[in-house]
Formats: structure tokens, C-alpha cells, sequence
């Protein structure tokens, strides 16, 4: 059974398909890119496995479990971790609040928990604090725990977007874009921390348009064109399918 698939997947916004029925396939510990030209169809896909979006048609299985239309703190709690093509973080929180928040989503919040924490018998924030510590020297993020987010070079609040991410431990994390505006130097870091992440055995799926990046880490690669799939498989073989080619530089005349 797959880890992660879609069968017949669409979604209408009005007279618009942003996504055509579509069926894919993603494999446990694993790289997948999903590529394609502007408008493919990539983040529609993205915000409806994640729950920010109900297909109008279709499914969406998750270890054998239909979560089709589920809410997006539903599928949080699977497992699946996200970031965003738009920066989404906490920005007049610290940098070391922004990580804690991405824990705190999984953190008890019964009443006996709370009893327990009033009297110091509990040190869950203690965890919370910890693992957010964790992730931060992960990212090479510690020395600017204290600083506030806004305040952080963009690379640096790429990064730490992602780290909030990981704070959830996620099996599947999806990645919109993670290297938009970094220079290469930055770009660079970026596919180490991302394979250093797969190597945790972490399920990983990024749009992305940095074909080098793409090129690099992922193991299979999607690619979607006006709302449909054109085209899945190996590195090499999407660089040299004609549909993709045509798809990015058009078809000659």
C-alpha cells in the first residue's frame, strides 16, 4: 500500500480546474519534487492533502486512511507538516517562540495536565523548550532565539519556517518552494537541510523551480501542467521527456 496517494483528485475554483484528475503515488522515505510552470496546479495540490483546501472530486489516502476533506489540524496531527510559498511565520514573536508554537500544537491540554503543570510535577513546557532548542541548532538557528522573527535575514526565516515544521516531528513533511529568493550559497545550505532530514526518515515533498535543487535531492519527481499530470519518474528521464521540455520552453513551430 502506498504511503501517500491521490486518485482522480480535482478542484474547480468557479469555471477554473485547478487541478484535473490527478493520481499520484508517494513513496515512504522519500525526496518527490512536483514541478511545472506557474499556474500547474502545485500549491492547489499542496493545500488539499494538507486540508486547506476540499477536492471538489476525488480522494486522498494517507496510510491506508481516506482524509479527503479533513481539517488541516486533523492532518497536522498524522503526522504531516507543512510550510508555505509565502512566509507564514509569528513575526513579532522570537525566533525560539515561533519553534515552541510549531510543539506546542502537539502538547497535552487536559485538565490533569494542567494541575500537574500549576504544581511542577509536569515539565512539558520544559520539553516544549527543548525540542524547540533541538531544532534551532539543527537549522544553525540558536543564536538568534531571542531576536524577534521579522528581524531575521530572509534565508534565515525560510529556515526557521521549516524548523517550526519539524518541531510538529512529522512522518511527511511538504515544503512550498523552501529555496524562493535564496542565493545559491543559501540554496546550497538549504539541500544539505533537507537531506539531513530525509536521512531522519522523514517523508519529503517540495515544489520547487530551482531545477538544481530539484535535479539534486529529489528521488521522483511530478509534473504538473495546467492542472494535470504530464509526466513522473527519475531525474533523467523528466529531463528528457518531451511533454515537460514543451511544457517550460514550448513547442517549436
Amino acid at each position: 500500500m502506498s504511503f501517500l496517494y491521490t486518485r482522480c483528485l480535482r478542484k474547480e475554483f468557479g469555471g477554473v480546474i485547478a487541478v484535473d484528475d490527478v493520481d499520484i503515488n508517494f513513496e515512504e522515505h522519500s525526496i518527490t519534487g512536483i514541478i511545472g510552470p506557474n499556474g500547474a496546479g502545485k500549491t492547489t495540490l499542496f493545500n488539499m492533502i494538507t486540508g486547506l483546501e476540499i477536492p471538489t472530486e476525488g480522494f486522498i489516502f494517507f496510510r491506508g486512511m481516506d482524509i479527503t476533506g479533513l481539517p488541516s489540524y486533523r492532518i497536522a496531527r498524522l503526522g504531516i507538516s507543512r510550510t508555505f510559498q509565502n512566509i507564514r511565520l509569528f513575526k513579532e514573536m522570537t525566533v525560539l517562540e515561533n519553534v515552541m508554537v510549531g510543539r506546542h500544537f502537539k502538547g497535552k491540554t487536559n485538565l490533569p495536565y494542567f494541575v500537574l503543570n500549576f504544581f511542577g510535577e509536569d515539565s512539558g513546557e520544559k520539553r516544549i523548550f527543548e525540542n524547540a532548542m533541538k531544532w534551532l541548532e539543527f537549522f544553525n538557528l540558536q543564536d538568534y532565539r531571542n531576536e524577534l522573527a521579522r528581524n531575521l535575514p530572509y534565508g534565515k526565516q525560510k529556515e526557521l519556517e521549516i524548523a517550526r515544521a519539524m518541531a510538529l516531528e512529522p512522518v511527511l513533511l511538504f515544503l512550498d518552494e523552501p529555496a524562493a529568493g535564496m542565493n545559491p550559497a543559501e540554496t546550497d545550505e538549504l539541500m544539505r537541510l533537507i537531506y539531513r532530514i530525509y536521512e531522519m526518515g522523514v517523508t519529503v515533498v517540495l515544489i520547487e523551480h530551482d531545477m538544481r535543487l530539484v535535479m539534486n535531492i529529489c528521488k521522483r519527481i511530478v509534473v504538473l501542467n495546467y492542472g494535470s499530470k504530464i509526466a513522473e519518474g527519475v531525474p533523467f528521464e523528466i529531463q528528457n521527456n518531451p511533454l515537460v521540455i514543451e511544457a517550460y520552453l514550448g513547442r517549436e513551430e
